[in-house]
């Protein structure tokens, strides 16, 4: 594959114009001065940091014409250092300090043909077939705003126009996730495309039945989001409340939206809804053709290098973190994840951001820390492994960062903090670690996380704790929500509330910031964790947070554990539904070759499916290849062909051969 040319340099140019080049893209993407960029300057210092990055990354390779990977562009260099691999790579000197993008984005012939899932796609797709512990028939994120103002004559159906605007604009609203795990975009003529607004008009209840339908709205909304498997992937909802008032509800699925894309979402959508006659700019791809152009990745040198990197790494990673637990998570069924949630005020959030940059450290990074902190200190030791949600866009092309898709990815990292770091140090070495993984970006999560199990021999989730930061997605879209929306009225973003359900998660943390405040929000199974150890979990971090910003809590010690680690707690010994662990897999069956004719359907199957020998009834499904996806589809196929019925859920207990045969002469018991 080639990748776009580089830029010719004659004698005459020197160093200085390329660094001003450069200096110039960092103006635009940081949206301030070009004497506001020295070269000596790193882009953190100037503001930018791993999430802004991704759009630096994409405007360097369309003014330049250098394909720059993420690996590339560290935060921590200056405008002069990049410039000089920018240099490097448009003269080809092959001196190993850069790796090309490897892939050209390109547009789909034929763009009503089905496309893959991108990996945490697959995984949201499997949780929803009840394959996994901590699972819902629906993964999704609900929230509700507050309007102010509105013209409840106009409003509905400024809406709507706009939403039908928006999913031309924006294909991905109109996806659909077929049987098979695949997806595909609705044509605009299908009646099912365009999502619908649904409107409740409560302008004449009083203020005690307008609150009780509201929590009605809230609680279906929360508890039943949209399946882009059955229907859209957006359910948008708007509440007339008395005195001029309105709430706008929005379920989205997981499927099809991630935390960037929510912020695209919303912008372009009341940009549509204030102005009739409002375009935007126009799209030259979409979502299909980034994933499609996806397909080639792990056929490339730097996919294959990433991936050594990881596996090189994992018999070493540690066990999540082990939180006291009140129920096994094999035996929950919850249908709703609980909620802690704080604010720090925008002139605190100011100024501990400030401090971040005194240290050489984004936002992120020292949330990070102190999120890993709070962590040890409730799991009472140092060394566990933590789960990130990474906003993990190549800048395949100018218009990714502008597309509404599932381009989220997972990424793992490990923690092994020291004995009593100071605060400052710890957030230094979770800078330094998160920016080594983010150089390892090609390879997810999700991958690493099967990897993972199956080295492990288990099919429970590995890594069931998760931090997840959206902090700089308002620089990086150059924008906020606006304060206003034509008909919509005054939009009043701090009055909001949510709601999160992802699957396989047992914890999640996440930061984000709304009208200059950061928002700290808790996630979690309530029936796994005692109420008590959860507030008091939140409270510690929250301390840290606070502490953050006054320059003494950068240079106070960390208190932690004495004990490096749970590992006593480990896949050796069964969890006791006290500690959060990964268990190993159940004793399996007698080795030898399948014995009867189930297991012999069974095998037969699978060295078809699998292409490849399935002489023992012992095989395992993932060990000879498999992965989640597959399960589900090798599930539905013996269904069909009347072998019988199995969840996955019941599979992942004992994906053998042998495990599988006993399962299919059982009744199923969901």
């Amino acid at each position: 594959m080639t990748s776009a040319s580089a830029p010719e340099h004659t004698a005459e140019q020197t160093s200085a114009d390329l660094v001003d080049a450069v200096r110039a893209v960092w103006a635009d993407a940081l949206e301030t001065d070009l004497a506001a960029v020295p070269a000596d300057a790193s882009f953190l210092s100037l503001g930018g940091d791993s999430v802004l990055a991704v759009r630096m990354a994409a405007m360097l390779r369309k003014r330049l014409g250098t394909p720059l990977a993420l690996a590339d562009v560290r935060v921590e260099q200056n405008a002069a250092q990049l410039a000089a691999l920018v240099h490097e790579r448009s003269a080809g000197s092959g001196t190993g300090a850069l790796r090309p993008l490897p892939l050209d984005l390109r547009r789909r012939e034929d763009p009503d043909a089905p496309f893959p899932l991108l990996p945490l796609q697959q995984g949201y797709f499997v949780g929803q077939q009840d394959a996994w512990e901590l699972s819902y028939r629906s993964a999704h994120h609900y929230v509700d705003i507050g309007l102010e103002d509105i013209d409840a004559d106009e409003a509905p159906e400024a809406l709507q126009d706009a939403l039908e605007r928006l999913a031309e604009h924006q294909a991905v609203l109109r996806a659909r996730i077929l049987p098979d795990g695949r997806q595909r975009i609705l044509p605009l003529d299908d009646p099912e495309a365009v999502p619908q607004l649904q409107v409740t008009d409560l302008r004449d209840a009083d203020e005690e039945t307008a609150a009780a339908r509201l929590a009605e709205i809230r609680h279906e909304m929360s508890t039943e989001g949209p399946d882009p498997s059955r229907g859209c992937g957006l359910d948008m909802r708007l509440t007339l409340m008395p005195g001029d008032r309105a709430r706008l509800h929005s379920s989205t699925s997981l499927l099809i939206i991630d935390g960037w894309s929510s912020g695209v979402f919303y912008r372009d959508l009341f940009a549509l809804v204030s102005d009739y006659n409002a375009v935007l700019a126009p799209l030259d791809i979409d979502y299909g053709d980034y994933v499609t152009t996806l397909r080639d990745l792990p056929g490339t040198e730097a996919w294959q290098q990433d991936r050594d990197w990881w596996w090189d790494r994992l018999d070493d990673f540690p066990l999540p973190p082990a939180l006291p637990l009140v129920a096994d998570p094999a035996e929950v069924r919850p249908t709703l994840m609980g909620t802690r949630q704080a604010v720090l005020a925008p002139e605190r959030w100011s100024a501990l951001r400030r401090l971040c940059t005194e240290h050489g450290v984004t936002p992120s990074a020292a949330m990070f820390a102190a999120f890993a902190a709070a962590v040890a200190r409730a799991c009472g030791h140092r060394r566990f492994l933590l789960n990130t949600l990474q906003l993990n866009r190549l800048p395949l092309h100018p218009d990714v960062s502008r597309l509404v898709g599932a381009f989220s990815s997972t990424m793992l990292l490990p923690v092994e903090l020291p004995a009593a770091p100071v605060f400052a140090d710890l957030a230094g070495r979770a800078q330094q670690d998160i920016g080594d993984a983010l150089a390892h970006n090609l390879i997810t999560g999700v991958e690493v996380s099967r990897e993972l199990g199956r080295r492990r021999g288990t099919h429970r989730p590995v890594a069931p704790v998760v931090f997840q930061s959206t902090l700089g997605v308002d620089a990086a879209l150059g924008s906020e929500v606006p304060q206003e929306a034509g008909p919509l009225g005054a939009i009043d973003l701090l009055s909001h509330h949510q709601q999160l359900r992802t699957p396989q998660v047992a914890l999640e943390v996440r930061l984000f910031e709304l009208r200059g405040e950061l928002v700290v929000v808790f996630s979690l199974v309530e029936e796994l964790f005692a109420g008590a150890d959860v507030d008091r979990m939140f409270a510690d971090l929250m301390a840290t947070v606070e502490s953050l910003v006054e320059p003494e809590g950068w240079a106070a010690v960390v208190g932690l554990p004495d004990a490096v680690d749970g590992e006593q707690d480990g896949p050796a010994r069964q969890t006791s539904g006290r500690r959060l662990s990964v268990p190993a897999a159940e004793r399996g069956a007698e080795p030898g070759p399948p014995r009867d004719d189930v297991e012999r359907a069974v095998a037969a199957h699978w060295r078809k499916l699998l292409d490849c020998p399935v002489q023992e009834r012992t095989a395992d499904f993932f060990a000879l290849g498999g992965d989640s996806l597959l399960a589900v589809r090798m599930l539905a196929s013996l269904a069909r062909e009347g072998l019988g019925r199995v969840t996955p859920r019941r599979f992942l207990r004992q994906p053998t051969v042998a495990g599988l045969a006993a399962a299919l002469r059982e009744p199923d018991d969901r």
